[in-house]
């Protein structure tokens, strides 16, 4: 029987080769023939759906160049954990607009980091724009792929992300089913809502290889179920009906005797997985090889095995790679 062929999705576009989340980013992802892109999404304090990784921007944009936001730099807990830095929500989007976006990673991407400072921030309108126009000019319907990031941590002060997602959607002609739209989210709660505003997409439920889901530790304490729970013959029946696919990391699916997908087949759910990504410090330690972490390893066998599960989408940093290996 031949081989599924996932979904290759261009993970923050393809930031292999550019900063994440940038525009360049993006264009590439769309050129290397990726079949969707995926954004993270977080609010400024006047409610703008801006694209970021995190909601704390230190590492992505050039905000601690800036003398004028140097008071802004704080201490939060954000999904449990103690962060500190410049976080979204407490800058309007006009103040965002002045920062520039830099490398996450500038010693393992030296290549990208020359792009530093050169790009504003994306908002959510802006990238959905880009896809239409890049789907006219390749030829080829280009889908979105939208995470929802630390939505609990946000409706917590006051910005509640479901009705800013439905507002973009809707006005950039997202919502009715029309163009290729999958949300994803760490937090069950915020897809269950956004199912409930009639937006037509697929939503996918995000599962660490450990920890627990913030809205649950949230609601339950120490009664949360950790995310391992759902990948079980309990927990993928509970997802059945309740969401359309799982997007788990890829360490659930290398470990020998993984059972993941088809368990989640059977129950008619997808599978997507995140990140591939050629160099040796995101390998499996079987499949890196000399070099340093910044080499490329045998990517190409971690890739192979993941291939073989017969899952439905895999988020790929170098896009073009990811195009040649899996399709």
């Amino acid at each position: 029987m031949p081989r599924r062929i996932p979904l290759i999705i261009g993970h923050r576009g393809a930031p292999g080769y550019r900063p994440e989340h940038s525009r360049s980013s993006y264009e590439l992802a769309f050129a290397m023939g990726v079949d969707a892109v995926e954004p993270d999404v977080v609010a400024t304090s006047d409610g703008v759906l801006v694209i970021r990784h995190e909601n704390e921007i230190s590492g992505t944009t050039d905000v601690a160049e800036h003398p004028e936001f140097a008071d802004r730099r704080t201490t939060k807990s954000i999904d449990g954990e103690r962060l500190t830095g410049w976080f979204t929500e407490d800058f309007t989007w006009d103040e965002l607009a002045a920062l520039r976006t830099r490398e996450r990673l500038p010693r393992i991407r030296t290549s990208s980091a020359t792009f530093d400072g050169r790009q504003p921030i994306l908002r959510l309108p802006d990238l959905l724009a880009m896809i239409r126009d890049a789907s006219a000019e390749h030829g080829r319907e280009i889908g979105l792929v939208l995470e929802v990031k630390h939505a609990t941590h946000f409706a917590s002060i006051g910005l509640d992300l479901v009705p800013l997602i439905e507002r973009d959607l809707r006005a950039g002609g997202w919502a009715s089913g029309e163009l290729p739209l999958v949300i994803e989210s760490f937090e069950q709660t915020v897809l269950t809502r956004l199912q409930r505003t009639g937006i037509a997409a697929s939503f996918v439920y995000l599962i660490e290889a450990n920890g627990r889901p913030f809205d649950l530790v949230d609601r339950l304490g120490r009664d949360a179920p950790d995310y391992a729970s759902f990948v079980t013959a309990d927990g993928l029946d509970g997802l059945k009906g309740a969401v359309d696919g799982i997007s788990v990391n890829k360490r659930m699916l290398l470990e020998p005797g993984s059972t993941v997908v088809p368990d989640a087949h059977a129950r008619g759910l997808r599978v997507f997985t995140w990140t591939c990504r050629p160099e040796n410090q995101f390998l499996s330690e079987r499949f890196r090889t000399g070099g340093g972490k910044a080499a490329f390893g045998d990517y190409e066998a971690e890739w192979q095995v993941l291939a073989d599960t017969g899952l439905d989408g895999v988020f790929v940093d170098h896009a073009d790679l990811g195009v040649a290996f899996f399709r």
